[in-house]
C-alpha cells in the first residue's frame, strides 16, 4: 500500500473466521419454536408501563394496550385495545414445522431488525383478530411479536410500534432463543490489519502521526468514579438497548441505567426514604436528581458556566393527597392466586419553576416501578414530557421492589417492617 505522501507498507489482512456458520450448520437441537415454547405453556405476560398507555403481552394469548382512570366513587374506567389475538390452539405448531421442514431443505434465511443500527436476528409470530380499527374500515387489529435472543432479560417488552395503521410490531428480549446459534447476539468483527514499513518509509505514516496527536490533545478530563459505581458490561449491554419507548407526540427527553450505591438494602432503603439518598440518571445534556419526599430536579453541569438546575418539581405531601382522590396512586398486579399486589406508585411533585411556555410552574408525576435484575442496585430513570412543562419521571430498581408492598391508600411509602 502507497500514502499520498508516497510512504509504501506492506499490509496482510486477515483471515475471517467461520466458526459460527459451521456452529449453525451442524445444530442439531430444538427449533426457536421449540425453545419458546416453556413460555407459552406458563401463561406468563410481559408489561411495559408508558406515559398513559400500559401494554400487556400475555405470551401465546393476546397483547392488550390500555389505560386506568380513576374516577369519582372509586369507579375505574379502563380504556382498552387489543392488538392482537392468538387464533391458533398451539402458536407454535405451524412455525416450528415451517422451521423443521426447511432446516430438510437447507439454510432459512432468519428474518432480522435494526436494534440501534446492530441487524438482529429474531423470531416471529403472528396475532390478528384484534378490536376493530375504524380507520380501516373496521378490520380487526393485528401484530407481529418478534422475539430476540437477549442472555440477561427476562422477556422484557423492548419496544411496541404501529407500523402501519393498526398493524404493530412489538420486541421481546428472552432468554430462551439463546441456545438457537442462528438466533445469538454477535457483534460485528473487528479484526486488526498489520502493516510494515518497506524501506525508506517511516514506521508510521506521517498523516497518521499527526492525527493521533490531534486526538490526543482533543482529550478532555473526566472524574474518576469509584469502582462501586461503575455498571458491569453486561448491565451496560443491556440499557443501551433496553429503553422505555415514547408513544404518539409524548417525547421521550432521556433514558439511562447506572448502578446505586451498595448500602446494605435496609440502609439504603431507610435512607431513601428519609430522602437523603438521591437517585440521579439521564444521558446526554440533562441530568436528574430524584429525592423522595423532596423533589426533582433536571441539571447540566459545564466547565465553564457552572451547574444549571430547573426545578421540575417539589413535593407537597397535601398536594399529593389531593391529586391522588383523582388519580390512581396505586397500580396492582392480579396474581394466578387471585391475591393483589403493588406492581408500581405515582407520586405528584409540583411547584417547580415557571415555565416560559406556559407561564405556569412545572409539575411531574414519578412513577416508582419494580424492576428485577440481575444486579440488586441498578436503577433506571427516564423522563417524559407528554405536555409542555407537565413531566413523567420513571424510576425502576429492584430496591424498590422491597417497599411497594408498604404503599397505603394515597401510594405513600414506608420502611418495611
Amino acid at each position: 500500500m502507497t500514502t499520498v505522501d508516497k510512504e509504501k507498507y506492506k499490509c496482510l489482512l486477515p483471515l475471517m473466521a467461520s466458526g459460527n456458520e459451521e456452529e449453525e450448520k451442524d445444530y442439531k437441537g430444538p427449533t426457536p419454536g421449540e425453545l419458546l415454547e416453556p413460555l407459552f405453556k406458563q401463561s406468563s405476560c410481559s408489561y411495559r408501563i408508558e406515559s398513559y398507555w400500559t401494554y400487556e403481552v400475555c405470551h401465546g394469548k393476546h397483547i392488550r394496550q390500555y389505560h386506568e382512570e380513576k374516577e369519582t366513587g372509586q369507579k375505574i374506567n379502563i380504556q382498552e385495545y387489543y392488538l392482537g389475538n392468538m387464533i391458533m390452539k398451539n402458536p407454535l405448531s405451524e412455525p416450528d414445522q415451517e422451521e423443521k421442514e426447511n432446516s430438510k431443505d437447507g439454510a432459512k434465511e432468519i428474518p432480522t431488525k435494526n436494534i440501534e443500527g446492530q441487524m438482529t436476528p429474531y423470531y416471529p409470530v403472528e396475532l390478528g383478530n384484534g378490536t376493530p380499527c375504524s380507520l380501516r374500515q373496521n378490520l380487526p387489529r393485528s401484530s407481529t411479536v418478534m422475539y430476540i435472543c437477549h442472555p440477561e432479560a427476562k422477556h422484557e417488552i423492548l419496544s411496541v410500534a404501529e407500523v402501519t395503521t393498526c398493524e404493530y410490531e412489538v420486541v421481546i428480549l428472552t432468554p430462551l432463543l439463546c441456545n438457537h446459534p442462528k438466533y445469538r447476539f454477535r457483534a460485528s468483527p473487528v479484526n486488526d490489519i498489520f502493516c510494515q514499513s518497506l524501506p525508506g518509509s517511516p514506521l508510521k505514516p506521517h498523516n497518521l502521526e499527526q492525527l493521533e496527536k490531534q486526538q490526543e490533545m482533543l482529550k478532555m478530563p473526566f472524574r474518576r468514579v469509584k469502582e462501586e459505581e461503575m455498571p458491569s458490561t453486561k448491565e451496560e449491554k443491556f440499557s443501551s438497548i433496553h429503553k422505555p419507548v415514547a408513544v404518539g407526540s409524548h417525547q421521550l427527553l432521556t433514558v439511562g441505567t447506572t448502578h446505586i450505591s451498595k448500602l446494605t438494602d435496609e440502609q439504603l432503603i431507610k435512607e431513601f426514604l428519609s430522602g437523603s439518598y438521591c437517585f440521579h440518571g439521564g444521558v446526554g445534556w440533562w441530568k436528574y436528581e430524584f429525592c423522595y419526599g423532596k423533589y426533582v430536579h433536571q441539571y447540566h453541569e459545564d466547565k465553564e458556566s457552572g451547574k444549571t438546575s430547573v426545578v421540575v418539581g417539589t413535593w407537597s405531601k397535601e398536594e399529593h393527597i389531593e391529586w391522588s382522590r383523582k388519580n390512581a396512586a396505586r397500580t396492582f398486579y392480579l396474581r394466578e392466586d387471585g391475591t393483589q399486589t403493588v406492581r408500581m406508585v405515582s407520586h405528584f411533585y409540583g411547584n417547580g419553576d415557571v415555565c416560559d411556555l406556559t407561564d405556569k410552574p412545572r409539575q411531574v408525576t414519578v412513577k416508582l416501578k419494580c424492576k428485577e435484575s440481575d444486579s440488586p442496585h441498578a436503577v433506571t430513570i427516564y423522563m417524559l414530557e407528554p405536555h409542555s412543562c407537565q413531566y413523567i419521571l420513571g424510576v425502576e430498581s429492584p430496591v424498590i421492589c422491597k417497599i411497594l408492598d408498604t404503599a397505603d391508600e394515597y401510594g405513600l411509602l414506608s420502611v418495611p417492617s
